[in-house]
């Protein structure tokens, strides 16, 4: 069982399909890359958030136990989590925005109240300890925005322009963003997009005695860029690369083979019909270009096939035809080169008119040769109508005049055919009824409309013909009125010339006498 397409694709069609997966594999990549950097920027964010929360918590307890009138050995009220206040986290650089620099911290216009620059000095120490290990940095600030504690050097400053600190002193539980860094030179990584970027984390410090905002935790610190994520996984880069590269050199391998093999195909099936053999078609063609080919390299070399045999069979008609007056040629000039001594007048006067009839009886046959080889050459017809009725009628006249009752019947029609064509044709039926029907034959001649084209059958009363010359009466040569200078061509030039011109010529049906069926080239109405 061959395993194939039932319908092969289109060449163009394997050709787009190859170059789309081309690009798909770096831009697989590439989307995996991206991919792999929202992670890293998802992944900064988690850790931020969950050292904020640590801070959060140490920064509620240090403001508890520092509001006046507090018990410094009190339990801690248990933490209650509002499911609505759950923080809210997930950057994704295909979806948030990247904002520019934040601004520089204004002045305060007022100083942190002193509980807060009590819990701000109490953890101090453990931002810094916390920045050694995770270089994030760390802010505290009141309810005012105002730095209680900081890793850098902006304590006392006002955080409170910044949009994410703003947010949460409204109320909200948790912000999140990211913002370009400014940075002393140029990029130096431009494959990646999180190059420059950094990760701002806001988080709400609810006031202990209260429901209210005491302050907030800001955490910020640089993303990953693919560069440093990398730096410990190039052997999986490696591999990926490779996965990659293979699938680029089997997709080409496979689309070569795909178009090479069917096409060495194609090459040995015209070999084959360079030396006279079998076409045959390629048996996996690949492509339905290569299919096509195949199909018409068969019909070629069936063609060429065909025309040779009509050739060697021409030929032999040919040569059959020319053999009996070539014959009666030689013989009467054999006889009349004998007769020179006697020189008898009836006898060279016998002679000489065997002479002439084979002469023209060989005229005839080249005569006729040569309108079949330019029948052969006709080309479908695309002239302007040609009136069919007046050239039976003119046909019908002139073969009344001979004998022949020609009766015509039906409708007025034209055709797409030069005149002398369509009097060829005609001439050959009705010089073949009258051969075989005899001179006082009847032929009736009736012409009807089928859309685009005209039919015209010609059917006489003569003896017909019989069912084993019916498959013979158009092959060239063929006749059975050669004891009256029958050729054999006469159906033959018609039948070409009808099927030049995009028509037919065949026999038809006929309980008596011979029917023959012609199909021309006409129009949709008569004349």
């Amino acid at each position: 069982m061959r395993v194939g397409f039932r319908r092969p694709p289109r060449l163009w069609t394997l050709l787009l399909l190859s170059n789309l997966a081309t690009l798909a594999l770096p831009l697989t990549g590439l989307w995996a890359l991206r991919l792999y950097e929202s992670a890293l920027v998802r992944q900064t964010e988690a850790e931020l958030v969950a050292q904020g929360g640590v801070l959060t918590a140490a920064f509620q307890e240090e403001l508890r136990r520092a509001a006046p009138g507090a018990p410094a050995d009190a339990e801690p009220p248990p933490g209650r989590v509002n499911p609505d206040e759950a923080p809210r986290q997930g950057l994704d650089l295909a979806r948030d925005p990247v904002l520019p620099p934040l601004p520089p911290a204004a002045r305060a216009p007022a100083p942190a109240s002193a509980a807060s620059v009590s819990a701000g000095r109490a953890l101090a120490p453990v931002l810094h300890g916390a920045q050694s290990v995770t270089l994030a940095a760390l802010r505290l600030t009141d309810a005012h925005g105002v730095v209680v504690a900081s890793t850098g050097g902006d304590l006392g400053a006002s955080l409170a322009a910044w949009p994410e600190v703003a947010a949460v002193l409204a109320g909200a539980p948790i912000a999140t963003t990211m913002h370009r860094r400014e940075l002393v030179g140029p990029l130096t990584s431009g494959v990646s997009r999180t190059n420059g970027i950094r990760v701002f984390v806001v988080l709400r410090v609810a006031d202990p005695q209260n429901a209210g905002v005491a302050g907030t935790v800001v955490a910020s610190r640089s993303a990953k860029t693919l560069r440093d994520a990398a730096r410990g996984k190039l052997g999986f880069l490696a591999v990926f690369a490779a996965v990659l590269l293979g699938a680029g050199t089997l997709l080409a391998i496979a689309l070569s083979s795909l178009i090479t093999r069917p096409l060495a195909g194609i090459v040995r099936q015209a070999q084959r019909v360079a030396a006279g053999g079998d076409a045959g078609p390629v048996p996996h063609p690949g492509t339905r270009e290569v299919a096509e080919l195949s199909a018409a390299l068969s019909r070629m070399a069936a063609t060429l096939d065909q025309r040779a045999r009509y050739i060697a069979a021409f030929a032999a008609s040919v040569s059959h035809a020319f053999k009996t007056p070539l014959a009666a040629l030689r013989g009467a000039a054999e006889l009349l080169q004998d007769e020179e001594e006697t020189d008898a007048p009836s006898d060279r006067h016998r002679l000489l008119h065997v002479v002439a009839d084979s002469t023209a009886r060989l005229n005839l046959l080249v005569t006729r040769m040569l309108d079949l080889a330019r029948a052969d050459m006709t080309r479908p017809a695309c002239g302007p109508a040609v009136p069919i009725t007046p050239i039976l009628t003119q046909l019908a006249d002139r073969y009344r005049a001979q004998g022949l009752t020609v009766l015509l019947a039906g409708p007025p029609v034209t055709a797409i055919l030069p005149v002398d064509g369509i009097e060829a044709i005609l001439v050959s039926l009705l010089d073949n009824a009258q051969t075989h029907a005899g001179a006082a034959a009847t032929v009736h001649i009736t012409t009807t409309i089928d859309k685009a084209r005209v039919r015209i059958d010609i059917q006489d009363d003569g003896p017909g013909i019989s069912a084993a010359n019916r498959a013979r009466v158009f092959d060239p040569f063929f006749t059975t009125a050669r004891h009256v200078g029958g050729t054999g061509l006469g159906l033959p030039i018609a039948r070409a010339i009808a099927v030049g011109a995009g028509g037919s010529l065949a026999i038809g049906p006929s309980k008596t006498g011979a029917h023959f069926v012609l199909f021309i080239v006409g129009t949709e109405t008569g004349i």
